[in-house]
């Protein structure tokens, strides 16, 4: 036991875990040091129903309050990808650190977005303060009304402090592991090793990872595949790179098998060694004006 709080795996599924160096910090640091084991589990692959529910609120709770202090109520629906799911998160958060007013204000602000029309919520997104076809110059009642209640959530903030709250509450969870770093490496590391479909989902991640790379990470990943390498880092970008007696962009990176070069020419891109030149791999293709 530290400070008393539970420090063994309970008999719930999934706990609440926290590092130990942050339990005796500040709220911030408590509330923090969630969202970074959170993430760490997203990242590692985890979905939301393995990883333990209170964590969830707590995590979504401090999103909620950093994208309203960022850009008001506006951002927070512009950066949430589910909304839907994530406002039940939010709401089950907020009633559970017993922070009454901003859960009433949260469902005033859910209620009033949702019932914009398309073009007042545009208006609102966007922070603009006429309306197309407007010939008052003026906004309408309902986007007035959301500019309201973000500054209503400003002054909240003054009397129900969210951040201290949530620490509290990720404080007072029955089921919280307490970690040191080590330990919660090893605890996540294990819950992945859980994961029935672990292969299939770093499949997918790697495939997304891949639609999002810039393209002289897809070109170098291929040539790679071709050469039979196994890409470790991308280093750096040379423009002033000279091969065959012309200045060239070359591209540095490292795989299993040492370092190397990629030069992307108009028709092809290929895989050098930096010493010998010689050409390791290459790739033929087409560009999108093509």
């Amino acid at each position: 036991m530290s400070n008393g709080l539970a420090t063994t795996l309970p008999a719930t599924k999934y706990a609440t875990v926290l590092p130990r160096e942050c339990i005796n910090g500040s709220d911030a640091d408590v509330v923090d040091a969630n969202v970074d084991v959170v993430n760490t589990m997203y990242a590692e692959l985890l979905d939301i129903e393995e990883i333990a529910t209170a964590a969830l609120r707590s995590y979504y709770v401090d999103f909620y309050l950093t994208q309203s202090l960022g850009g008001g109520f506006a951002q927070y629906v512009f950066t949430a990808p589910e909304r839907e799911e994530i406002d039940a998160f939010i709401r089950a958060g907020l009633e559970g650190m017993a922070a009454a007013a901003h859960l009433d204000l949260f469902n005033r602000s859910t209620a009033a977005f949702d019932s914009l029309s398309e073009e007042e919520a545009a208006a609102y997104l966007d922070g603009d303060t006429e309306l197309d076809g407007d010939t008052d110059g003026g906004v309408t009642d309902a986007v007035r009304l959301m500019e309201e209640l973000d500054g209503e959530f400003d002054t909240l903030l003054e009397t129900e402090d969210i951040v201290a709250l949530n620490a509290a509450w990720l404080r007072s969870q029955a089921d919280l592991l307490i970690l040191d770093e080590e330990e919660l490496d090893h605890h996540i590391a294990e819950r992945v090793s859980r994961i029935p479909n672990l292969a299939e989902r770093q499949a997918e991640a790697a495939e997304d990872d891949l639609l999002d790379a810039p393209e002289f990470e897809v070109i170098i990943r291929e040539l790679c595949d071709v050469a039979g390498h196994t890409l470790l880092k991308i280093t750096m970008g040379d423009p002033n790179y000279e091969h065959d007696g012309q200045t060239s962009l070359a591209w540095h990176f490292t795989t299993d098998q040492g370092e190397f070069l990629m030069l992307d020419g108009e028709d092809e891109a290929v895989m050098i060694h930096p010493d010998t030149k010689e050409i390791l791999a290459a790739v033929e293709f087409a560009h999108q004006d093509d």
